[in-house]
């Protein structure tokens, strides 16, 4: 059995729960992490490796997004991540959607973003219709990793360069700081922080559940061009201008939505909204759809997917094209917040990403966390 001590224990080897990681090792901490699993296989890599801020809700989340891209950039390069794409392209098809882009650009958030014509929208992106596309916004901000790749890199990084300790396919049955107690023996750590994604009932559940937690179950699917060419960066439609809080929270949207709600309705009462992005080998991950539950079914619906593809298809001429792979993800929700950050002792900690913007916000939670239990 085991019998082990370290500065902090982390449970739950996704995204926030490494963002955690590296943040204690950066401050010259002993780090074990924990995960049920014999690799991540949550929410962290079930996602378009999307690291996005142009859209994010103004304020705490928008900052995070921020200052998680900087982070980004430092592990991208130190942990051998290729970054496959940068940049975001955001179409417009409608005036209301112009209106919305054009009111976003004179916020903040709008920095060293600018308006695209269609001719110029479709320099950025060749595959974009000309003939559907008025406008668009494009952000340098963004980039995108492979998420299933990207994770694996990140863990054997922190553990050959920082000295990170990983437990795997070992639960947490409970934790009572310094003590946690595992399937493989006791644990003693100075801190503790659990990050269990959208589980919120194996550990802390009367607090989790205080927050009104549930899961948002999306679907995703890779296409394959039969000729495949660079994509040139990331693309969203219309249908994210009324849906990302960025967008959707300032006045004008309310109009888009209206919009959309009359035209373009089963997308609106799916939670469809379109992002493509591309692979190494010149796939494209293409989603996605958002339904609500404490447990959402594991079935995957052809007609949600056959709306996603059909708002593809609005989009981009792809030409022929196969859809190769299909899966269903799942995050945490809650119904007033993006994120929480719970204190059941000072030397515990609760952390859930709340919304499916982890990998475009963990660092920076991370840092915040790190330096509260470390002050």
């Amino acid at each position: 059995m085991l019998h082990a001590s370290f500065d902090l224990a982390v449970v739950g080897a996704g995204i926030v729960g490494l963002s955690h990681a590296l943040a204690a090792v950066r401050r010259g901490k002993k780090v074990v992490v924990i995960d049920r699993d014999a690799a991540a296989n949550g929410a962290s890599i079930r996602n378009f490796g999307f690291v996005t801020i142009t859209g994010q809700q103004a304020g705490d989340c928008y900052e995070k997004a921020r200052r998680s891209r900087e982070i980004w950039g430092e592990v991208a390069e130190q942990a051998r991540i290729p970054i496959l794409h940068e940049g975001l392209t955001v179409t417009a098809r409608h005036r209301e959607s112009e209106a919305v882009i054009d009111a976003f650009l004179e916020t903040e958030m709008g920095s060293e973003c600018h308006r695209l014509t269609s001719a110029q929208a479709v320099e950025k992106v060749p595959q974009l219709r000309s003939n559907t596309i008025t406008a668009g916004l494009y952000s340098p901000h963004e980039i995108r990793v492979e998420s299933k790749d990207a994770l694996p890199r990140l863990v054997a990084w922190l553990e050959e360069a920082h000295g990170v300790a990983f437990l795997w396919q070992t639960s947490v049955r409970h934790v009572e700081t310094p003590r946690v107690e595992t399937s493989r023996g006791e644990i003693i750590a100075e801190s503790v922080i659990i990050c269990p994604g959208d589980d919120s009932v194996s550990l802390f559940s009367d607090r989790i559940n205080r927050f009104g937690v549930s899961r948002c179950k999306l679907q995703m699917l890779r296409v394959m061009p039969d000729k495949p060419a660079p994509l040139g960066s990331a693309v969203m439609s219309d249908l994210g201008l009324a849906r990302y809080l960025g967008y959707a929270e300032l006045p004008e949207a309310e109009a888009l939505k209206v919009l959309l709600d009359d035209v373009q309705a089963e997308e609106r009462s799916n939670g469809i909204h379109l992002i493509v992005v591309q692979s190494a080998d010149g796939s494209l991950i293409v989603g996605d759809s958002h339904h609500y539950g404490a447990t959402p079914d594991p079935f995957s619906s052809k007609h949600v997917d056959d709306l996603i593809l059909a708002e593809m298809d609005r989009v981009l001429d792809l030409g022929p094209y196969s859809v190769s792979e299909r899966w269903i993800g799942t995050y945490a929700t809650a119904p007033d917040r993006w994120r929480l950050t719970d204190a059941p002792d000072p030397a515990t900690r609760i952390v859930v990403v709340t919304a499916g913007c982890g990998a475009s916000t963990a660092f920076a939670i991370g840092e915040e966390t790190i330096s509260d239990l470390y002050s």
